[in-house]
């Protein structure tokens, strides 16, 4: 080719940015170089000062080691590793840890709670933690211990309870964090939590990957010879290949964490014993596997992979701990009541509470022995199971809600107090009995927190999500108080919908968790965001979540509810609608004036009554007597 054509021919442009074509060409190397605050290495430095500052006082036994701590409140079971090694590890190096769970469930029950307190601990002592949901794993379902093949979850399903559990443990991290403070653990700067979704690195991982480094070293033989697989296809409907290969999914997860995130632990139920040990010996195979030496990560004790689980809890009954009459109690307070689960936690005998309070408190075992010998004194004051129900739900609600609820069964089970009623129902916590927040609605005069969330599950005829805009479903949704509010915030983005991010409109991924900002969009456009056809998650701020089901015209017809802005269901007009039709069955004609007057004062005599906390015998004015005082105040004036 001459000179000359070469000449000729239009000069390769990169695909830049504007920002960055205005930079230098040198800039633009193949390997760049990421530069490092000076001020991180600093402190980076001062963290491992200090964490060997600490491993001196562990050795010299004037510190505790976090492994002693374990044993002492009862965490451990089985170990996956030589328990000497995995104390000096824990001694001397700043490992991370993780606790899994698959979303096969709307919510967490307190079974769960069990392998998430000895990663808390680790948290609050300056290690590393994970909290990992299944997206991608609770498709497939844990066999372990099933006979009966899990049912498939429909994508919509999958999403719902992800979005429920994913909030639920930023809440109890939230608390986690106040309980630390609470019990003088301070801030490490080093410590680090993390709450990932499996589904982020599945959905783009290549199934040869997966096959090449970890698929050819794992033998058959040994799989088939665990007790799981073994039970499942001798006594149970046969193991099928999705639930077979789903400890080496397991395995990968732990190998993302260890080589991403340097997780080094993974803890876990008591039935998960054989799921740690593939999973360690995933890790290590991937890690033995990597053909580039200079990729290729450290070996030794120092840096294998370890794991423990937790005890089985049965009560003194022998019933498996978090069941009640045979129902999981739940941690969502609208499936079980702040009421009804600190109950729950009263009804515990003396025999087990002082475990109890060890395995699912921050309270020093010094306190704990202390408090036990006050319960001996007086064991019908039950003083140490109220103290157990208290940490409890200042763990999973917050210290209000344990405030509030410890409150309302003093009042309620007090001498004198009359009351035989023994807590309110799932329904009853729907409807907003017993203390918990109303469904859909904040807590009036304060922000919307991770603790006093309204209800997030709800549903929403059809043709109001495929004919009405966004603006309309926040009102109805009760995230905007009017339709004109609704149209400032999605001008404004200030609300989210479920979806892959980008401006392509495409609905939520199966399996993920995202987010992307609402618009004004044409009607036509929101059901894009449907998964499934018939679920919507929308959210306004960082904790107001509504997961919309979408109902037909008829069922939602059929139900006789209500949503606010729903043409001809203004409660004045069915008020109005209902006195006329009464009149007509009387015989009796009445005047436009009239009514309005009888409509007036029903509104009136249903005006709720606002009564102080525990105390229903003092009430407040209703609205329209203070309304009345006040004109009657300015007539005086």
């Amino acid at each position: 080719m001459s000179s000359t054509l070469v000449a000729r021919l239009p000069e390769l442009r990169r695909n830049i940015c504007v920002r960055c074509a205005a930079l230098p060409v040198a800039h633009f190397r193949q390997n760049q170089v990421r530069w490092v605050a000076q001020k991180v290495v600093e402190k980076r430095k001062t963290g491992e000062e200090e964490w060997a500052r600490r491993a001196t006082a562990i050795e010299q036994g004037e510190v505790q080691n976090i492994w002693d701590v374990f044993e002492e409140r009862g965490y451990v079971k089985d170990v996956a590793g030589r328990t000497p090694q995995v104390k000096e590890l824990l001694r001397t190096k700043r490992i991370g840890a993780y606790v899994g769970v698959d979303p096969t469930a709307a919510s967490l029950h307190v079974g769960h709670l069990l392998p998430f307190m000895p990663l808390f601990w680790m948290y609050l002592n300056g290690y590393t933690a994970v909290s990992l949901v299944g997206g991608a794993t609770g498709r497939i379902g844990d066999p372990t211990d099933r006979l009966k093949t899990r049912e498939v979850m429909a994508n919509s399903e999958v999403s719902m309870n992800i979005t429920k559990i994913h909030y639920q443990l930023k809440k109890i991290w939230a608390n986690v964090e106040a309980l630390g403070r609470k019990y003088g653990h301070e801030a490490d700067w080093a410590a680090k939590r993390h709450l990932v979704n499996n589904n982020m690195w599945w959905q783009s991982l290549p199934l040869y990957d997966v096959m090449k480094r970890l698929g050819r070293f794992m033998r058959i033989g040994p799989m088939l010879g665990r007790d799981t697989v073994k039970n499942k296809m001798e006594k149970g409907d046969g193991m099928s290949l999705a639930e077979f290969t789903y400890p080496l999914m397991q395995g990968w997860d732990f190998w993302h964490l260890y080589s991403k995130l340097g997780v080094q632990m993974q803890i876990g139920g008591s039935d998960q014993f054989g799921n740690i040990v593939t999973g360690i010996e995933a890790v290590k195979t991937i890690r033995a596997s990597e053909e580039n030496p200079n990729m290729r990560m450290p070996e030794g004790w120092r840096d294998d992979p370890i794991g423990f689980t937790v005890p089985l809890l049965t009560d003194s009954a022998g019933t498996k701990f978090g069941k009640s009459a045979g129902n999981a109690v739940w941690l969502d307070p609208f499936m079980t009541s702040a009421f009804d689960l600190y109950g729950y936690f009263t009804r515990r005998s003396d025999a087990e509470v002082e475990k109890l309070l060890k395995l699912f408190t921050f309270l020093p075992t010094t306190s704990i022995e202390k408090l036990m010998n006050d319960h001996a004194k007086n064991p019908p004051a039950r003083v140490a199971q109220h103290t157990l129900a208290f940490e409890v739900l200042s763990l999973v609600h917050g210290a209000d809600v344990a405030i509030r609820e410890q409150q309302q069964h003093q009042f309620m089970y007090s001498k004198g107090s009359g009351t035989q009623s023994a807590g309110a129902s799932p329904e009853a916590a729907a409807a907003g009995q017993q203390g918990t927040v109303a469904p859909y609605k904040a807590v009036e005069g304060h922000p919307t927190t991770l603790n006093n969330a309204p209800k997030m599950d709800m549903q929403l005829p059809e043709n109001l999500i495929y004919n009405q805009g966004i603006a309309r479903i926040l009102f109805a949704a009760g995230l905007a108080p009017s339709i004109s509010e609704g149209h400032r915030i999605a001008r404004a983005q200030g609300a989210y919908v479920a979806a892959a991010p980008g401006k392509d409109m495409r609905g939520l991924v199966p399996g993920n968790l995202d987010w992307t900002p609402v618009k004004l969009w044409y009607p036509q456009d929101v059901p894009k965001f449907l998964i499934d056809g018939r679920v919507l998650i929308i959210r306004k701020g960082k904790h107001n979540v509504r997961i919309i089901e979408v109902v037909s015209d008829k069922e939602w017809q059929d139900s006789g509810k209500a949503y606010p802005g729903e043409p001809f269901k203004g409660k004045t007009r069915v008020l109005m609608q209902q006195l006329k039709e009464l009149a007509a069955a009387e015989g009796r004609k009445i005047s436009r004036r009239e009514l309005e007057q009888m409509v007036r004062e029903k509104l009136a005599a249903e005006e709720e009554e606002v009564t102080v906390a525990n105390n229903p015998d003092i009430k407040f004015p209703k609205k329209s007597e203070r309304q009345q005082a006040f004109e009657e105040g300015k007539t005086r004036e």
